[in-house]
């Protein structure tokens, strides 16, 4: 069991004031009793002298005494008046007279020469002793004298006077009850004393106990009050300062964690902070979404245990073994991210601070881009390459002698001029494209009925798909909405899918355009949020690796009949972004058993009552 200050405190001072009263009491009950002897003593050796006196007359008559009646009365008389026991001895210590004892049992005593008081009268001419007689039982204080007879050389009896003190003994007994009361009496106060003066002095050191736990448990608020000025207040000014700065210091803290944590979160960037033993210390969001891990799953682990990265591992080790910066690019399997990592060193040396920090840039999208990016430039160098060639061999030929020839001439002429024309469409979709996104084409909002569209768009595309023998199928559901866009941006943007439609379908092919609303799910009832538009044919087809990458300028994909079949390789580039910038998407999906179909999905007015 543990005990508070206060007890400690209160049970410590009564010890000591029990053991200062304790002695108190023994050394004043000692000197008393040594007192009461000292006095006893010259009391008794005036006595004893009286006593002498008294049996003078009987040493007159012989050199040595012997027990006879009147010496025996003589004793007791002398016994009264002196109010003390009165014994005397011979010189060889047999005892011929006592004032306590009966006649008769005067020669049943013991030899008395041993005894202490006796044996100092015999070497000094006194003596004296304190202790209990064998004769009386009680306490008593013994004077003994060496009495002389007419030869003043030899001893002629021994005279001694036992005082009892059982009045002394009585006096002590009633000294120690009252000090025993005084005592009490005075251990009671200081018992009262004691507790107030321990809870006086540890009721301000309990508060701040207690305020030191609220502190513990977060509690930062919490302030001691004390009105006194000693050590105690001086404690509780300290804590109380100690209580603000610490305060400071933790909101300071956590503002700036809260500010690096907000920083780490919002980073489209992974960062790992490791230990020098390569320890993961801390992880952000981005970094558990590109690795698929989660910061639990990795705080405390080593790194090599966590990611299992070849690459990965060895840049770690080489940066927590070489303390230099580092850098290197990483590909994930089986996502296929490329990650750029940054590794730089901290200057701290202990071993659980942060040693190493990681920065990873995922870079998938920009090596997409840059294959996008070259083979776009590629690309447009073939494509004006191509006439720019034709041109130029014809004007060669024409030089070289052909303008001589009138049909020849006209014919190398109307293949410079299809050249021509066909480089000058790739500048204007190229053009046109640029605009579109960069935003300098302004998109028109109107609402529009999508089966005027396509019943426009179809008239116009019905010549070249006739040419084909292509069937022209158009299904549009009734009470159909309007959507929102613009009339020219829609034509073309049906006209280009159309037009691939009627170009990469084989002869007597079929072509659909279908429209039908898009319901969002979510909403009780559907309401229609959306208006789909599509385009199938029974074509060729596109593989569903080449699909994703179709809307990407100048891709194709067979290129050889691409070219055979004209066009530019811009038009779903172009229809993408038209989509895009009126608010909706479009995709590509396989058509079974063959061909494609083309998809676009485009915001629906949002009105009462639909317009059919």
């Amino acid at each position: 069991m543990t005990l508070s200050i206060r007890w400690k405190v209160t049970i410590g001072a009564l010890l000591v004031l029990a053991c200062g009263l304790l002695i108190a009491r023994e050394l004043v009950v000692r000197s008393l009793d040594q007192q009461e002897i000292v006095q006893s003593g010259q009391i008794l050796e005036t006595r004893t002298s009286l006593v002498a006196y008294g049996l003078q007359p009987f040493l007159t008559q012989s050199e040595t005494l012997s027990s006879t009646p009147q010496l025996q009365a003589a004793v007791r008389d002398l016994s009264t008046r002196a109010l003390a026991r009165v014994t005397v001895m011979t010189p060889d210590g047999r005892v011929l007279a006592d004032s306590a004892v009966s006649d008769h049992l005067l020669a049943t005593l013991e030899n008395h020469l041993t005894r202490p008081e006796i044996q100092q009268a015999v070497a000094t001419g006194r003596g004296t002793d304190l202790r209990t007689s064998h004769t009386t039982g009680e306490r008593t204080l013994y004077f003994a004298v060496r009495l002389n007879g007419l030869n003043q050389a030899t001893p002629a009896a021994f005279l001694r006077l036992g005082l009892p003190i059982t009045t002394l003994d009585r006096d002590v007994a009633k000294l120690h009850q009252d000090l025993a009361l005084a005592f009490g009496i005075a251990f009671l106060i200081a018992v009262v004393l004691s507790v107030w003066l321990a809870h006086s002095l540890t009721k301000p050191l309990s508060e701040i106990a207690i305020a030191a736990q609220r502190l513990a448990k977060g509690d930062h608020a919490v302030r001691i009050r004390t009105g006194s000025r000693d050590e105690v207040g001086l404690l509780a000014d300290t804590l109380n300062q100690m209580t603000d700065q610490l305060r400071t210091k933790i909101d300071e803290l956590s503002e700036d964690r809260s500010q690096l944590l907000a920083m780490l979160t919002s980073m489209v960037e992974g960062v790992m902070v490791l230990d020098r033993r390569g320890r993961v210390l801390q992880i952000n969001p981005a970094l558990e979404r590109m690795f698929d891990v989660t910061r639990i799953e990795a705080r405390g682990h080593p790194c090599s245990d966590v990611f299992r990265h070849p690459q990965l591992d060895t840049l770690v080790s080489t940066v927590l073994t070489k303390r230099t910066n580092q850098e290197n690019e990483i590909l994930l399997h089986p996502s296929g991210r490329r990650l750029h990592i940054e590794a730089s060193v901290t200057e701290s040396d202990r071993e659980k601070d942060a040693c190493a920090i990681l920065v990873f840039h995922d870079m998938t999208e920009l090596r997409r881009l840059e294959i996008i990016r070259k083979d776009f430039v590629a690309n447009v160098s073939h494509e004006l390459r191509t006439p720019l060639t034709s041109i130029k061999g014809y004007i060669e030929a024409l030089l070289d002698g052909a303008k001589d020839d009138p049909e020849t001439s006209t014919q190398f002429l109307n293949i410079i001029l299809k050249q021509s024309d066909r480089l000058n469409l790739i500048l204007e979709d190229l053009l046109q494209l640029s605009k579109i996104e960069s935003g300098q084409v302004q998109f028109k909002r109107e609402p529009l009925h999508i089966q005027s569209i396509i019943e426009r768009t179809l008239a116009i595309l019905k010549p070249i798909a006739d040419k084909k023998g292509h069937r022209l199928v158009s299904f549009v559901e009734e009470h159909l909405p309007a959507v929102l866009g613009d009339e020219d941006r829609l034509i073309q943007i049906l006209s280009n899918l159309l037009d691939n439609a009627v170009k990469y379908t084989p002869e007597k092919g079929t072509i659909t355009v279908a429209a039908h609303p898009v319901s969002d799910d979510t909403e009780q009832p559907a309401t229609v949020t959306a208006v789909e538009l599509s385009v199938t044919d029974t074509g060729m087809g596109i593989p569903e690796m080449e699909r994703p990458r179709v809307f990407e300028r100048f891709y194709r994909v067979d290129k050889a009949r691409s070219r055979e079949l004209g066009g530019t390789g811009l038009g779903l580039a172009i229809v993408k972004h038209i989509v895009e910038g009126l608010g909706g998407r479009v995709w590509v999906e396989a058509n079974a058993p063959t061909g494609s179909r083309f998809v676009v999905r485009l915001p629906a007015q949002q009105i009462g009552h639909p317009v059919g």
